[in-house]
């Protein structure tokens, strides 16, 4: 279980290495995703809240990352966090988020990006439900659904 010192000892130190990389051209990533998705993944851009794909959306499955498949998370660890965007406590594993601080728009957060392709998914913040403590608020189009 990841925990909120753990999110911060891989910011500041080292993030988990991702079993292998996907790395685009700018062109090829324009061509693979939405004007959406590549606004977002990146950009670093921000979806509107409440008006996204997964906001309110509680289907069992998985979420892959959009720009490169890589699964993300499990929707069983998605609750309803009244954020505007999906939450989720925990990744689906350790080395497939990367952690890194970030000070944009004068507020002091630890973005969260998909360590394979370096996608901006969002942000955790140290205010989710125990055990783990995290709510990793996350984009909708930065994700799959799969069922």
């Amino acid at each position: 279980m990841i925990r909120w010192i753990d999110v911060i000892k891989y910011a500041k130190y080292s993030n988990p290495e991702p079993a292998h990389r996907v790395e685009l051209t700018e062109e090829e990533w324009q061509q693979r995703l939405t004007p959406a998705q590549y606004q977002i993944l990146r950009q670093k851009g921000t979806e509107s809240p409440y008006r996204n794909a997964y906001c309110r959306s509680y289907e069992p499955g998985m979420y892959a990352c959009a720009g490169c498949g890589t699964l993300l998370f499990n929707a069983s660890e998605k609750y309803h966090a009244i954020s505007g965007w999906p939450s989720f406590t925990q990744p689906i594993a350790k080395g497939v988020i990367k952690y890194l601080f970030d000070a944009s728009h004068n507020m002091q957060r630890m973005e969260v990006q998909c360590n394979v392709c370096d996608g901006h998914l969002g942000h955790v913040f140290p205010d989710g439900p125990e055990p783990s403590g995290l709510r990793y608020c996350i984009n909708s189009a930065s994700l799959k659904h799969l069922a």
